[in-house]
């Protein structure tokens, strides 16, 4: 159904937009929880985020039909990035360089630092008063072991774990080879689990 949805988007028919974006929303919302920096969670709520993707993708459907995108998944998604670059510069300002920091300069403008994304949502399920207060250890104890890997090797494992893409969409993604993304996903698997067993 989404093939179809997507091929007539694809020849302008704009109509099928609502439809092709609800089918997707699921995965929006795994990225946007994902992404979103723990510094403004409490003041900025997912579902809103939607929403202002829905607007923005909207505004630029054009875009979208007049560009060479490998899926309208994947274009969804950088409108995503941009939306949440746009949001964390709001909400934290002249700090937002160093929350959206990232060593390339393209994934500077879209994404907030994602070793630490993936440490807040590895430590997310601690909340008792006693959990808390290790909570912001812990965060950086996985942070420093996630930094020790490659960018890319963290980007494959974001990509795969909690944005829930596909092996495929991660070589898209990130321009490497299927069966590359493949073998970074399970060593950068091996190599957290090693750590998080270490620790309390």
């Amino acid at each position: 159904m989404s093939d179809e949805l997507e091929r007539r988007l694809a020849k302008g028919d704009t109509t099928v937009f609502g439809e092709l974006f609800t089918f997707h929303r699921p995965r929006v919302w795994q990225i946007i929880h994902f992404r979103l920096s723990d510094r403004i969670r409490g003041r900025v709520d997912p579902d809103d985020v939607i929403q202002e993707v829905f607007l923005e993708a909207e505004k630029r459907l054009e875009h979208y039909i007049h560009g060479d995108f490998p899926s309208f998944f994947l274009w969804l998604r950088l409108v995503v990035g941009q939306t949440l670059s746009k949001i964390h510069r709001t909400h934290v300002g002249t700090e937002s360089r160093s929350v959206l920091r990232e060593a390339n300069p393209v994934r500077q403008v879209l994404w907030a630092n994602t070793s630490m994304c993936m440490s807040q949502r590895f430590i997310a399920h601690l909340t008792s008063p006693s959990q808390v207060a290790v909570k912001a250890e812990l965060i950086d104890e996985v942070r420093q072991a996630l930094d020790s890997m490659s960018e890319m090797d963290q980007e494959v494992l974001a990509l795969r774990h909690f944005e829930e893409l596909t092996n495929q969409e991660v070589a898209i993604e990130l321009a490497i080879n299927p069966k590359a993304a493949s073998i970074r996903y399970m060593r950068a698997l091996e190599r957290l689990r090693s750590v998080l067993e270490q620790m309390p």
